[in-house]
């Protein structure tokens, strides 16, 4: 008998608890803002020797929709890699970016083409078509590439 009462007395206390909702933070971002973290991110993953991680972070920059953070991959393959870290990514984008409200949405596009660079001068034209004005500098002061 003392072990039924002791369970409605749980019971109604349980009942009295009052549960509090947490707010998360959801300040607003630029996609500057978003892009310095997302490669800080890729930068941690390639020093802790996650390169595959790294290399699908940084093969191209993802682009900002709202809070909706959409990235481009080659194939599926690499969509299931990228899933798998994908909830550490976002812990991480949340934290710094303080918005909880982010998403990732993962696009599989199989024309894609690798923007990386690898010679200097390779480097210099991809650098020149996010900001053309990088020609006018490198005349105006007659450097070389």
């Amino acid at each position: 008998m003392a072990s039924i009462k002791q369970k409605k007395e749980l019971a109604e206390a349980q009942k009295s608890v009052v549960h509090e909702t947490i707010q998360y933070p959801t300040e607003p971002f630029t996609e500057t803002d978003m892009l310095l973290q997302w490669n800080k991110f890729a930068v941690k993953l390639e020093e802790k020797g996650q390169m595959i991680m790294h290399s699908l972070m940084t093969i191209n920059n993802p682009k900002l929709e709202g809070t909706k953070i959409k990235h481009e991959l080659p194939n599926e393959g690499t969509k299931l890699e990228f899933e798998e870290a994908k909830k550490e990514i976002l812990g991480y984008l949340r934290g710094m970016l303080h918005n909880h409200d982010i998403e990732i949405e993962l696009i599989v596009n199989e024309k894609m083409e690798n923007k990386r660079a690898f010679t200097p001068q390779d480097k210099f034209n991809r650098m020149n078509e996010i900001n053309p004005n990088l020609e006018l500098l490198r005349k105006t002061f007659d450097l070389d590439v």
